[in-house]
């Protein structure tokens, strides 16, 4: 039977176990974090959230099920044009109009999914590039509901929490805190069920995997279904935060391509991956666009990409692989530390 000095020292080097401090600790920080950071950072870290949001949703067929989409930004749009219009019309609350646009961008995605999912090559690629374009000719044309190229603009009502009004930026980050984490929570579901086992195996070989009887086309509606749930949620969120949506800026080929990158860059087919991938290119963008904008043209475009060509070069497989190395010998280093310490 161990002694209570041997109990002592078990605890205490499970305690300074990062496996079991950082994540409260990282909740703590994130928690203080809108109250001491200046306006601009708190916007940054909002985007930051709502991008990982969007690459964990693009992750679940792009990156477990190997499907690539490019046309992401298609459920985005329908989610931010749905739960607006609904607003400016019948004035209906954003948080209802959330789910009604969420629900849309599935219907679009049972349509999708139902005609390309039985296909093989690019054809998928090509199908979700066209759908977004479709939405965004459609937003352009029908000017009488979507006011066109002119946008549609959020009448601002004050502090309305109940309309997804707030009058700091704080509500709106302890808002995609909330989502981030509820959408990291589905996808690690996801990971760990029958349906994240049978995405992987299509992911790696499609053939093989209808060979020992899994139903590809089936698996991959599903996850494409849940990362569109998501991604028009998103899209709502977005819509009220920025308090203005324009075809261009919520169903372009831009926004799609970005929210890929996001999931590529950090590491697709890992829950941790988009989240860094997000960290990365919306800490790159925001703060070249503040250090060189107005200075020469395009400029900060170039660092941008530079660093993406880059990156991918060096990592292929995304960040999360090289983060996860130097996490494993943290993580065999500081257990160590804390027991030579006892």
């Amino acid at each position: 039977m161990a002694t209570g000095q041997e109990k002592d020292r078990r605890v205490f080097r499970r305690a300074g176990n990062p496996e079991v401090y950082f994540p409260p600790l990282a909740l703590l920080v994130l928690g203080i974090l809108p109250f001491i950071l200046p306006v601009f950072f708190v916007h940054i870290l909002i985007m930051i959230f709502l991008f990982a949001i969007l690459g964990s949703a693009w992750n679940l067929i792009g990156g477990y099920g190997g499907q690539l989409s490019l046309g992401h930004a298609a459920f985005f749009g329908i989610g931010a044009y749905t739960s607006t219009m609904l607003m400016r019309s019948y004035g209906l609350s954003p948080w209802m109009g959330m789910v009604i646009g969420a629900f849309l961008a599935v219907a679009m995605s049972l349509l999708l999914g139902a005609i390309c999912f039985r296909l093989r090559g690019p054809y998928f690629a090509i199908a979700t590039i066209g759908l977004a374009e479709v939405l965004r000719l459609l937003a352009l044309h029908f000017r009488d509901w979507t006011s066109g190229a002119i946008g549609l603009t959020i009448p601002f009502k004050g502090s309305a929490p109940l309309l997804f009004q707030f009058t700091s930026k704080v509500p709106y980050y302890f808002i995609a805190l909330i989502f981030l984490w509820l959408t990291l929570w589905v996808v690690r579901r996801v990971e760990n069920s029958r349906l994240g086992n049978y995405l992987l195996a299509i992911g790696q070989d499609q053939d093989a995997a209808e060979a020992i009887g899994i139903d590809s086309a089936r698996a991959k509606r599903g996850a494409f279904y849940l990362s569109s749930f998501i991604t028009g949620v998103a899209g709502t969120f977005y819509a009220q935060y920025v308090y203005f949506i324009e075809p261009d800026s919520v169903f372009g080929l831009g926004l799609s391509i970005q929210v890929a990158l996001v999931a590529i860059l950090g590491g697709v087919g890992t829950v941790w991956g988009p989240v860094v991938g997000a960290v990365i290119i919306e800490s790159l963008i925001q703060f070249t666009q503040y250090a060189f904008a107005g200075t020469i043209y395009g400029l900060e475009q170039i660092v941008y990409g530079s660093f993406l060509v880059l990156v991918i070069l060096l990592r292929p497989r995304g960040v999360i692989e090289w983060m996860q190395k130097i996490y494993s010998k943290w993580l065999r280093i500081l257990p160590g530390m804390y027991a030579s310490g006892s």
